[in-house]
């Protein structure tokens, strides 16, 4: 059995009409941070509070509160984009 490295943690949408004082959550975990950030962004995507880290003891540790998943979604997805006017070693074509 491999180790779980990372876990997301998401709020379970609640159906009924009585007030809740407390919201269920659920927690699954992963092998890598890309599968994090893909199970991550498919409940982002669905409008649920989601928050992710890393499982001690792996290192680094992080945890990404609900406010910070867009931008750990994000990491990573502009050196993966490709496009030139992002990297600064690359000529634009504009004139300075």
């Amino acid at each position: 059995m491999k180790k779980q490295a990372w876990y997301v943690t998401f709020e379970i949408p609640w159906k009924g009409t009585a007030v809740r004082s407390r919201r269920s959550r659920s927690t699954q975990t992963f092998e890598t941070e890309m599968e994090a950030k893909n199970f991550a962004r498919a409940r982002f995507d669905e409008g649920l509070v989601v928050t992710a880290g890393t499982i001690i003891p792996h290192l680094p540790r992080r945890a990404i509160a609900s406010g910070s998943i867009l931008s750990w979604l994000e990491e990573g997805q502009e050196q993966a984009s490709g496009d030139p006017a992002d990297d600064p070693d690359e000529p634009s074509g504009r004139i300075k």
